[in-house]
């Protein structure tokens, strides 16, 4: 296929809108870290469990009477996990609709704001969720997901507007680096309240709840930076179609689906990816709960390990960016799909109430989570055909943090069949080793060809 001429900025003003682009993973990351990965899990798996038996269970006297939702019966426990996996299934139809509205857009910018300050909105009305109100919870993270996931569509589609093929690496590292140093930042303010909490007069519920409320305040406040600093660009490769926004938008991705089949290691490294996504986004997800629930961890002793994920994860993501350069990113992508397997076995074998192995098992997921995560997007972008970047992405994003579904799922029944968290744990093991295997046979060289983009000069 014929390469795509693309004209990008000079990089002056390159450098400009790659430091405003790296500033929406500094702002969304709070709501990852602080609702998703740490508070909102834990916290409404308590206050379902005081719905269902009255109090929050416990690892040796756990809560078995299971909630009633559209008269399916579910597990306190497991209720989180099945809201993400409900998530990620509406996802898998609304997300290529935003991809396709987005593609023939003229304000991408707009719409990153927009779902960004939705999902802001959602996330600081999760101060409202208390007693046996699980029901608010739910609908809050339902809507406060989605709105992270279309967000990110739309930001992964612009890295392909302000960074050239052999600046991907380097600029994704560097917003997930960003990422997590900003969620870190707010996990540190969020630990010094749950931990002070009687000094400010307040329950250890209060604490957590204003952390679910500082969120979201600042999610919406840095959205502002990309916002006004990003530069909107006309839509290329736009797909004729009749009728309105909405008819042409559907039009233009049922043609990008139906092409989708010239593209096989694209398609391929997309099914590769939604495996091993799916491991380490339910690593992520299901910490809070492992920890919490399995291990008999506080929730001090929880912030504080996620926290210091946060911030080894800074310093993976730059590593694996600087690596990336030397010897490729599916390489590195490999490499770190290994330790993850050994992450998955090492915490099923993690004894009750010890920190001191957990902190040493979260240096390691700092180290690879970074570096999986960025170095995937940036590698993805290379295989997406110009125009159609923000589609794509939706179908990426399907697979991306915040909307994780088979892993969650698996996570869900097998706790809700066993009791107990243990064999769930283990059993994602399946996950990272056929990512492995599928990535192993997806020819990079080939995949950037075919989508008619500029060979970067490392792979």
């Amino acid at each position: 296929m014929t390469t795509t001429p693309v004209f990008y900025p000079d990089e002056v003003e390159r450098r400009r809108e790659q430091r405003a682009w790296y500033f929406y993973d500094w702002a969304n990351s709070a709501y990852v870290t602080t609702v998703l990965t740490v508070l909102f899990s834990p916290y409404l798996a308590s206050v379902a469990e005081t719905a269902a038996c009255g109090a929050a269970g416990t690892p040796e006297r756990p809560c078995t009477v299971d909630l009633r939702l559209l008269g399916i019966p579910i597990s306190p426990g497991s209720l989180p996990l099945y809201v993400i996996t409900a998530t990620t299934l509406l996802s898998a139809l609304a997300l290529p609709i935003v991809g396709a509205i987005t593609d023939r857009s003229h304000h991408k910018k707009r719409i990153l704001g927009a779902f960004a300050w939705l999902g802001a909105g959602a996330a600081s009305s999760m101060v409202f969720v208390a007693g046996t109100n699980w029901q608010l919870g739910v609908l809050l993270l339902f809507v406060g997901n989605l709105c992270l996931a279309s967000s990110i569509v739309v930001y992964d589609a612009i890295l392909c507007d302000i960074a050239t093929p052999d600046e991907r690496d380097r600029v994704s590292s560097r917003g997930w680096a960003l990422g997590y140093l900003g969620g870190g930042l707010l996990l540190v303010i969020n630990l010094a309240l749950v931990q002070g909490h009687t000094l400010l007069g307040l329950s250890t519920t209060s604490a957590v709840r204003l952390s679910l409320l500082s969120a979201g305040l600042w999610w919406a406040g840095f959205t502002f930076v990309p916002f006004l600093r990003l530069r909107d660009r006309p839509p290329i490769a736009v797909v004729p179609e009749p009728g309105g926004v909405a008819r042409q938008s559907l039009g233009q991705l049922f043609t990008t689906l139906r092409e989708a089949r010239a593209y096989p290691m694209t398609l391929l490294f997309l099914v590769a990816y939604l495996f091993f996504n799916d491991g380490v986004q339910t690593v992520i997800y299901a910490s809070s709960i492992y920890s919490a629930s399995q291990l008999g961890l506080g929730q001090s002793v929880l912030i504080a390990t996620i926290l210091l994920v946060q911030f080894v994860a800074f310093g993976g993501a730059l590593l694996f960016g600087r690596l990336a350069a030397r010897w490729g990113s599916r390489r590195c992508i490999l490499a770190a799909l290994w330790v993850w397997v050994g992450v998955v076995v090492a915490a099923y074998f993690l004894p009750v109430r010890q920190v001191a192995p957990v902190l040493v098992l979260g240096v390691f997921i700092g180290i690879v989570l970074g570096g999986t995560q960025a170095l995937s997007r940036s590698l993805y972008s290379q295989f997406v055909p110009k125009g159609r970047e923000a589609e794509y992405f939706s179908l990426y994003q399907a697979a991306e943090r915040g909307t994780s579904w088979f892993g969650t799922l698996v996570f869900g029944l097998v706790h809700q069949l066993t009791h107990s968290y243990r064999p769930a744990i283990i059993a994602l093991v399946f996950f990272f080793v056929v990512g492995f295997v599928l990535l192993l046979r997806v020819d990079p060289r080939r995949a950037i060809r075919d989508a008619g983009n500029e060979l970067p000069k490392v792979i």
